[in-house]
């Protein structure tokens, strides 16, 4: 399974939805997807946006994880 950490991201570096939506030029409703882990895929564009905006990596806001309940 995939975990979306925006939220735990967001919240250390004190940036909120609508600060990262000007920041990135990024939809509100497509921030807010992401921070509730309510999406079922993201863009690299996207992805590239945020990771610039929170000066952080791919792998700090996507990370795999793996799902017992799946084998």
């Amino acid at each position: 399974m995939i975990k979306i950490h925006l939220s735990r991201i967001m919240g250390e570096k004190r940036v909120n939805i609508a600060e990262l939506s000007r920041m990135t030029g990024l939809h509100r409703n497509g921030i807010t997807k992401l921070y509730n882990e309510e999406t079922d895929g993201v863009k690299f564009d996207t992805l590239d946006k945020i990771c610039k905006a929170l000066d952080c990596h791919v792998q700090d806001v996507i990370e795999y994880v793996e799902d017992d309940s799946d084998l």
